[in-house]
């Protein structure tokens, strides 16, 4: 444990972190003429998130110096999650950043810490309803500070799923085979945009089965948050051998417990799996 920190202690410095960086976020929308550019010529990015960035990594580095930073705007470096001697934090500035800079409220700063490439703590925060996720490991999950659970769905055909689709759109069709899939065999379809907030909300009940493929700043501290609240949580592809399965972003798989058996059978024979 870092500084005679307990994981407790993490979390509540992890939860400070994030409300306050979901306030300059919140306020740079409201109050400020919002700048946007693109990174790798597709993916949207504002003023705000790399300000948001800085300000977490900024006082990270200054209460724990020898901790290891992967975050999405300034240290963008997947090589740090095969790391395992130090500290990781993990961290996506504002999760939904084409829902910001469109006005949408499914916006989320997300912050995770692993030890040994396992998570340990997760704080999703998501400013504009006022929201605030989190869990430490073996803790249990909570939504502003009230204990949280999944939604105890059993049948794929009763569930409401959630997904996402890539910024580049040169290879949709292993993606749309799984939609098609899915759609025909689970109630509806929810596009909220945000994957940190997909994730919690299956966490509360709010949707019953995610998928996607993602980066590790996208989904690790709401995977936790899931687990912790009650719902299974893997993949329906394979985890490379020696690569930290808490921070494996490809087919991710997060449901109630009673639909992840059948939704990934659903995934796999989608995706050629099997």
């Amino acid at each position: 444990m870092s500084d005679s920190l307990s994981l407790r202690d993490i979390t509540d410095f992890a939860e400070a972190l994030a409300k306050e960086a979901g306030e300059l976020i919140r306020r740079e929308r409201e109050e400020s003429t919002l700048r946007t550019d693109y990174k790798d010529q597709t993916e949207l990015v504002t003023h705000a998130d790399v300000l948001a960035d800085e300000f977490i990594t900024n006082a990270i580095r200054e209460r724990f110096p020898n901790h290891r930073i992967l975050s999405e705007e300034t240290m963008p470096d997947l090589t740090q999650a095969e790391h395992l001697d130090t500290p990781l934090w993990i961290i996506d500035p504002i999760d939904g950043t084409v829902n910001y800079a469109y006005g949408h409220p499914q916006v989320a700063v997300s912050i995770a810490y692993a030890e040994r490439g396992q998570v340990q703590v997760g704080v999703v925060h998501a400013p504009f309803p006022g929201e605030t996720f989190r869990a430490t490991k073996g803790e249990g999950a909570t939504l502003n500070g009230q204990p949280i659970e999944h939604s105890g769905a059993t049948s794929p055909r009763q569930s409401l799923f959630a997904t996402g689709f890539p910024y580049t759109k040169d290879n949709l069709e292993p993606l749309i085979k799984r939609l098609d899939a899915m759609i025909h065999q689970c109630r509806d379809l929810r596009r909220i945009g945000s994957a940190a907030l997909d994730i919690c909300w299956v966490a509360c009940g709010r949707l019953d089965i995610y998928y996607e493929n993602v980066s590790p700043w996208d989904f690790a501290a709401a995977r936790l948050i899931a687990w912790e609240a009650g719902a299974t949580v893997g993949h329906f592809g394979d985890v490379p051998a020696g690569y930290p399965a808490d921070l494996w972003g490809r087919d991710i798989l997060i449901s109630a417990p009673e639909v992840w058996e059948p939704v990934r059978s659903i995934l796999r024979t989608a995706s050629g799996y099997e």
